[in-house]
């Protein structure tokens, strides 16, 4: 099925569909120069599939993990597009996981102030979070996603047939995402992963309507100036983890560990039996002083305030500022 994102000149098509990728070439505008990004640990013939249906492919494959999302690599992809003669009739194609996109992303921002740019997203996290809403950056003196750009791609393809290949580590690591925004903002969502007896037979529906949930929010909100924060639920701790672990847990292991500290009693005992259902970490053990750094220079600071969401019942949500003091008493709670 197709899903538009409806941001007037900037909208887009989400094709989420089985077997999608092998139609790239019909969904996306491939009849040019395309820049084809993927990393190691993507099955290489993913992007293969998109390099057999582009009129002249260049690829350039990273080495997994966040690290690679660095200015380094950043003017690397920016070289191989100027070395290769693309114009700004030309396009980047991002075949992986939310670093690969992320970074393919603001490359094709840059690149003579912008050009076309496609998802193909392969991991469950991206395919229902980063994928969607034109979010693009790179980490730059250790501060996560501080360097930057909103920019739309012109289209994304969901085929959950790539799952087949994801280990069960980085499945359960998209599914915390599912279950943020579940949590946040669709009770009946919530109560699917809290119920279903075979996720993966499941997957193609909860995927779909977690995409519905991305696509409704970043409508209404497409640069984040308000309610697009509630997207954001567990991230300002689960940013200071992934800080301190510096890529030895998965952003969404993290994202699951920061959920926690930040909703009601009630609210929290459902999560944590539904994050042990899906083997996701509930146990934070690392120390005020090694968190406090990262959450006061977080990017939703606003002075010495941070702005967090919470959760006071399953399928709605509140804003709230609040200092890293005030927030790191929150974790203690929890501990």
């Amino acid at each position: 099925m197709d899903i538009k994102v409806d941001l007037k000149d900037k909208s887009y098509i989400v094709t989420v569909e089985r077997g999608a990728l092998k139609n790239a070439g019909e969904i996306f505008d491939l009849n040019r120069k395309v820049l084809v990004v993927s990393d190691d640990g993507v099955p290489s013939e993913y992007a293969y599939e998109i390099c057999s249906q582009s009129k002249t492919p260049v690829v350039a494959v990273l080495e997994q993990g966040e690290k690679s999302k660095n200015i380094e690599n950043f003017q690397k992809l920016l070289t191989l597009m100027l070395e290769n003669g693309f114009s700004r009739k030309d396009c980047v194609v991002a075949v992986g996981g939310g670093v690969v996109g992320d970074l393919a992303g603001f490359a094709a921002a840059c690149y003579m102030r912008g050009i076309d740019f496609y998802n193909v997203p392969t991991t469950l996290l991206s395919q229902v979070d980063s994928s969607i809403g034109g979010k693009t950056a790179i980490d730059f003196c250790g501060v996560k996603n501080v360097v930057g750009a909103f920019y739309q791609p012109k289209g994304v393809i969901v085929d959950s047939d790539v799952l087949c290949t994801l280990d069960g580590r980085q499945f359960a690591a998209g599914l915390a995402e599912i279950i943020k925004m579940a949590a946040t903002s669709d009770a009946r969502l919530f109560e699917l992963l809290e119920n279903s007896d075979d996720i993966k037979a499941d997957i193609d529906e909860i995927v779909r309507r977690a995409i519905e949930i991305k696509r409704d929010v970043v409508e209404q909100d497409p640069t984040e100036k308000g309610l697009r924060k509630v997207l954001n639920f567990g991230h300002t701790v689960g940013h200071a983890i992934e800080g301190v672990e510096n890529g030895r847990l998965l952003h969404g292991e993290c994202v699951a560990l920061g959920m926690l500290p930040m909703c009601d009693e009630s609210v929290r005992v459902r999560l944590e039996r539904v994050l042990e259902k899906y083997g996701l970490p509930t146990k934070i053990v690392w120390s005020e002083e090694e968190l406090k750094p990262y959450i006061k220079h977080d990017k939703k600071a606003a002075g010495e305030f941070v702005n967090v969401v919470r959760v006071k019942n399953i399928g709605s949500f509140e804003f709230s500022k609040e200092t890293a003091d005030e927030i790191l008493k929150s974790v203690e709670s929890v501990r």
